[in-house]
């Protein structure tokens, strides 16, 4: 029986390298997609012509109706689910000290980043617990080394990812006994379409000594990680949090 995957904001950077790892594993893949349609497809194209199995679909998780219709897309694709990578998010429309933050930039990214994902998770586990048959599920939380890093000009991004840190425990705990395995992973600074424009900032940093491993990481830094739970290796583990920054979160002197 193929395991099936619903990977969001699957169309780019961390969550297009997702879908790639997890077809290269040999589950069918649901790439969401918000926006991009184009970059959607070729996702899907590309997975589909190494001789994999995934779609597209276009959903807006910040939206009730959006979410309930990618839910129930995606079981009836394949008629099941087994791995929710919960990887859509957005940046802050402006970095704007703390003091300065504006009450709907600050919704606007909790919107996403945190109560969708609460609310897609929640939705998806009911349907999972109820389509018969056994197999490893798997939920995991793209989040961010933000979460317990504070920078005061984007309070509302590094709440939502400190709220992911919380919700992935919760998770954890509640569905332990269900079968359900639920996992966070926090990339660091990572090359992406959102830090393309802080690049030359963080060159420097790196190039000053700010990680202990001096790259960018990449995308497939995280897949791979990704990869590596849904294929079982952490079998005996729920509520891990994954790091994927080059030794960022160390402390040192």
């Amino acid at each position: 029986m193929q395991q099936v995957a619903l990977v969001t904001g699957g169309s780019r950077g961390i969550g297009a390298g997702i879908c790639q790892a997890l077809a290269g594993q040999g589950l069918a893949v649901i790439v969401n997609y918000r926006r991009n349609a184009d970059a959607a497809e070729q996702v899907v194209q590309s997975i589909n012509r190494s001789g994999g199995n995934a779609v597209a679909v276009q959903a807006d998780i910040s939206r009730p109706d959006d979410r309930d219709r990618l839910v129930q897309q995606a079981f009836d694709w394949q008629g099941r689910l087994d791995v929710l990578v919960n990887n859509a998010g957005i940046a802050p429309p402006r970095r704007v000290d703390l003091l300065e933050l504006e009450e709907t930039e600050y919704r606007q990214v909790l919107e996403v980043n945190l109560n969708a994902v609460f609310f897609l998770s929640q939705a998806v586990v009911r349907r999972m617990l109820a389509q018969p048959g056994e197999s490893r599920r798997v939920i995991i939380n793209i989040s961010s080394v933000s979460a317990e890093f504070a920078s005061t000009d984007r309070a509302a991004y590094c709440i939502s990812k400190a709220g992911m840190g919380m919700l992935t425990q919760l998770l954890a705990a509640r569905l332990a006994g269900e079968g359900i395995g639920v996992y966070e992973i926090r990339p660091g600074i990572t090359a992406t379409d959102m830090t393309a424009p802080v690049k030359e900032k963080y060159d420097r940093m790196i190039a000053d000594g700010l990680l202990p491993m001096p790259r960018w990481g990449q995308p497939e830094d995280v897949a791979s990680i990704v990869a590596a739970i849904v294929a079982g290796h952490f079998d005996y583990t729920t509520g891990q949090v994954f790091y994927a920054d080059g030794g960022l979160h160390i402390r040192r002197l």
